[in-house]
């Protein structure tokens, strides 16, 4: 739990490392990034984007006919004596326009498109959720693909949004820049020298824009292990810890750590930050705003060269002009930016799964389950988790994994989920390797209920229903839940099986033990009659020994006929199974029947006779 400065240090210099490379990406790939946005927002909503780009043109000629246009025609007007009359419909003309324009913008994006932009955002996690969920286990596991994965995660709606914003932004830029410049240049073209002068300021933005990119990047470990804190101390789940144990002093060291951490992050980039800061200020206010603004007012009293609506235009515009360039080249320098965060975005969306979905594949009917030599090594790791697995589930056999933690039996139950792929050897079905399968129908072939189960804030009845693929009544969702054990506190409760799990999002759902919580789980299991292997890692552990013998009583009834495989710690569980096979540092190094394991003798009687003692012994 502390705070690991060297592995922080590692870390920070990889991300300067990836950064580095980041910031030499080509002009076609800043392209291509920001173009990917801006499509992915035109498939989730083609009229919107539309519309928003159109609006933006109209809205930027409008604002600049009101603003500084009409300014200049008012003043010129009153000073060169044309009638009153001429003013008024020069106002009435540019204002009419104006309320044209919002009228119809606030209908269309308030009545026709409203929701929109909701529906982006979703359209963009459902891609980013979707992607996910074929990622393959062991990209969790890869340091550097993890953090590109959090990082497209937690910035690829604001990301993907921030383009169509600065591309509006720049859109409207463009169109005041240019009538402002035209304007001033009608009346005296030196006003183009004081403007041009924040397009080199805007070299100093770019640079500017880069260090807060570097900064954000490296500050990101401390904001992360903020949020992580913040989050222990607000979780129902570390409520007990954090009063019974000294994890409270410790996760305090921990942000006191942290934050020195980041103070240094921000040292190493709050000078340079300032002196840029300092630059572009006095280059923006005093040498360009002030001095044309001196300037026109020389000409307008002095040499009497230009009229006094002419210099009002200038000192309101050149500003604007100022500002546009500055922004212009900001905002250009902002694509850069975007593309940086996106390429992230880009790589985990584009990331193919080492683990083929092969949706031409077959679909498997059950039938003769083997692991033939399997081995399997995870990323990263020096040895081997399983090492040559010889294993055969015949249909309707109950087959029980046992060992001490970390002999392998989780890694093998993921390997039969196809989870990940073997290092070495092969696994069938029915004679076939299951690449020649469906990965999606594959997975269908299992229920399966995981040692680290989760239930959701939703009713009971959705919390069993999700893993079916088919069509339940409340008839079978209760007869699971029966068989499960928990039927009747469900019944207890005022909705029954429409009883939302949890009060995170209801004051009157329901707060379950964590046995019961596993019963829940479990009725998934027994729910999907239709396949034809169950999977069970640990589906006792939070069970006491009389709930333990019902539910393997009512485990065995309820897959009759079904493949069973399941990882249990009590060996008084196991003792009906088909075959039992005992792990050891990832290999098998006993098997069969209890009774023919007992009179072997061996390290499984052993630990049988262990176990056994805690219940004799007085």
């Amino acid at each position: 739990m502390p705070y690991n400065h060297t592995k922080s240090s590692r870390r920070n210099t990889t991300s300067k490392n990836t950064d580095q490379n980041q910031r030499r990406l080509p002009l076609v790939k800043i392209w291509k990034n920001n173009f990917f946005a801006l499509r992915l927002i035109w498939k989730a909503a083609p009229l919107y984007i539309t519309y928003y780009f159109i609006s933006s043109i109209v809205y930027s000629v409008v604002d600049f006919l009101s603003g500084t246009f009409l300014l200049r025609l008012i003043v010129n007007s009153v000073q060169r004596g044309f009638d009153s009359k001429r003013i008024l419909i020069y106002i009435f003309v540019i204002l009419s326009m104006n309320l044209f324009v919002n009228v119809i913008n606030a209908f269309v994006s308030d009545i026709i498109l409203a929701g929109s932009h909701s529906k982006i955002e979703a359209a963009i996690h459902q891609r980013m959720f979707k992607q996910a969920q074929q990622v393959e286990l062991s990209c969790y596991e890869n340091p550097e693909f993890y953090e590109k994965y959090v990082r497209a995660m937690e910035g690829a709606n604001g990301h993907v949004l921030s383009v169509m914003y600065t591309l509006d932004g720049l859109i409207w830029r463009t169109i005041n820049l240019l009538g402002n410049s035209l304007l001033i240049f009608t009346i005296d073209p030196i006003f183009i020298i004081f403007a041009l002068i924040p397009l080199f300021l805007g070299f100093v933005k770019k640079k500017n824009n880069k260090l807060k990119h570097q900064y954000n990047v490296d500050s990101n470990p401390y904001k992360r292990r903020k949020a992580y804190i913040k989050r222990t101390f607000y979780l129902n789940e570390y409520a007990k810890e954090l009063r019974q144990t000294n994890i409270y002093t410790r996760l305090i060291e921990n942000l006191e750590e942290n934050l020195d951490y980041f103070k240094k992050v921000h040292k190493r980039y709050c000078f340079k930050q300032a002196i840029y800061s300092l630059v572009i200020k006095v280059g923006t206010q005093i040498i360009t705003i002030l001095g044309a603004t001196l300037y026109s007012i020389y000409h307008a009293i002095i040499t009497k060269k230009i009229l006094l609506g002419d210099c009002l235009v200038v000192i309101s515009s050149i500003g604007d002009i100022s500002s546009s360039l500055e922004n212009f080249v900001s905002k250009l320098a902002e694509f850069h930016e975007h593309a940086l965060y996106l390429e992230d975005v880009q790589c985990f969306l584009d990331y193919k799964p080492t683990i083929s979905e092969n949706s031409n594949g077959k679909k498997p009917f059950g039938g003769v389950l083997e692991l033939k030599n399997v081995c399997f090594k995870y990323d990263g790791a020096e040895e081997y988790a399983l090492t040559n697995i010889n294993l055969t589930i015949n249909p309707g056999e109950r087959i029980a994994l046992v060992g001490q933690n970390g002999s392998g039996k989780t890694t093998l139950i993921k390997l039969l989920l196809h989870l990940y792929e073997p290092t070495d050897g092969t696994i069938t079905l029915n004679g076939l390797d299951w690449k020649e399968f469906n990965l999606k129908l594959w997975r269908e072939q299992f229920s399966i209920v995981f040692q680290d189960f989760h239930n959701f804030p939703f009713t009971v009845a959705q919390n069993v229903l999700l893993c079916s693929s088919c069509q339940k009544d409340d008839s079978d969702i209760k007869k699971a839940l029966k068989s499960s054990g928990i039927l009747e506190k469900i019944l207890s409760f005022d909705r029954g099986v429409d009883t939302v799990l949890t009060r995170e999002f209801d004051d009157q759902g329901a707060v379950l033990s964590g046995g019961e919580s596993q019963k829940i789980a479990l009725a998934r299991a027994f729910l999907q009659q239709d396949r034809p292997f169950v999977l069970l890692d640990e589906p006792s552990s939070a069970l006491d020994p009389i709930a333990e013998h019902e539910m393997f009583e009512n485990m065995m009834s309820v897959t009759e006929g079904r493949s069973v495989v399941f990882i249990s710690h009590r060996l008084s569980s196991v003792i009906n199974a088909d075959c039992i096979y005992l792990l050891e540092h990832g290999k098998i190094v006993e098997s069969g029947k209890h009774s023919d394991l007992i009179l072997k003798n061996g390290k499984y009687a052993d630990m049988f006779q262990k176990q056994a003692e805690k219940y004799t012994t007085l």
